[in-house]
């Protein structure tokens, strides 16, 4: 008669090699290699991503490499360095026209603002007129041509009947606060921390929207990425838009969180805090990809009107195919 000890552990064994069977080896993270500003709004996102763990109980790492501008993460997308970018469905759009596969998942729908000086007598944008504005981004800068379109329903041509100076972001913004502008159109973290200095905001830019024909918030910035790779990584596309969702809802509902971050966002004090806090929930995403690619057609042919080939291309029209559905398998 065999002895106890051998019962159990051939019993054991048979167990261990059950649950092996059953179970088989872990399964690897899949990667997603991600191009982000050191000081963007993603950075911030990534960063809560991985303080929660987010990354690990979706099965997925994330690999971030730093780059200096947006034009830096559309060169590394397009050699292949990364996997995903943030950009705008201007840009997919006119990449599709000349036959790359990209596509757009929206991202964020907070965009610029006009800013001036508290004291200033500008009141509302119909004061603009005649007055000196400091325009960041050039002229086909896209929050600039969406302005001039609404204007121009009021019978109002900023670009002729305005003093415009265009140039980098914040040192416009620190011309406006010297007074060497009446305005300024700016990027919208640097117009909250201008409004946190007690700049007055006169009209932020998705307030005009509606005045040509968008019927919500449009998200122009949005995760972009090969539709190849994406067909190839289904299920890994779809676990990191739902890993930064969850993030954009942390950021959404808590405070603390905030406080945390303060110091990546870059904000000295509270009340800069609280004013990036404030105008980045106003733009995390809620609607329908059915809805935002509707206005993107809609205001798409509104700034290829004003833009020209210069930027959105040869199209008249949102290219087909732009904006990704995860649950699609086209």
């Amino acid at each position: 008669m065999p002895s106890v000890h051998i019962i159990a552990f051939s019993a054991w064994l048979w167990i261990a090699s059950l649950v092996c069977l059953t179970t088989g080896p872990a399964r690897a993270a899949d990667p997603v290699r991600l191009a982000v500003q050191k000081t963007g709004t993603l950075a911030w996102e990534i960063d809560v991503v991985r303080t929660h763990g987010l990354d690990t109980a979706a099965g997925i790492t994330i690999t971030l490499l730093e780059l200096a501008s947006p034009e830096a993460g559309k060169i590394a997308l397009r050699s292949g360095t990364v996997d995903v970018i943030v950009a705008d469905w201007l840009w997919v759009s006119r990449e599709r026209d000349l036959g790359a596969n990209l596509v757009f998942y929206p991202y964020s729908s907070t965009l610029g603002a006009i800013m001036v000086p508290t004291p200033s007598p500008i009141r509302n944008l119909g004061d603009l007129r005649g007055r000196k504005l400091a325009v960041a981004g050039g002229p086909i800068d896209k929050s600039w041509l969406l302005l001039q379109a609404a204007m121009k329903q009021d019978g109002i041509d900023l670009k002729t009947e305005a003093t415009i100076v265009y140039g980098a972001p914040v040192l416009l913004a620190e011309k406006t606060r010297q007074g060497e502008m009446d305005a300024t159109l700016n990027f919208w973290n640097i117009c909250a921390g201008l409004e946190a200095k007690g700049f007055r905001r006169i009209a932020g830019i998705e307030d005009i929207l509606p005045r040509l024909g968008a019927r919500g918030r449009l998200a122009m910035l949005g995760y972009v990425f090969d539709g190849s790779w994406a067909a190839r990584n289904r299920s890994a596309i779809s676990r990191f838009i739902e890993v930064t969702r969850k993030a954009k809802e942390i950021l959404a509902t808590s405070d603390a969180e905030w406080d945390r971050i303060a110091a990546l966002v870059g904000a000295a004090d509270q009340p800069t805090l609280q004013t990036y806090r404030r105008r980045y929930r106003e733009g995390v995403p809620r609607r329908s990809i059915d809805d935002e690619e509707g206005d993107a057609r809609t205001l798409y042919r509104v700034l290829s009107r004003l833009g020209g080939r210069q930027l959105v291309g040869p199209a008249s029209e949102l290219a087909p195919g732009t904006f990704y559905r995860p649950d699609s398998r086209s």
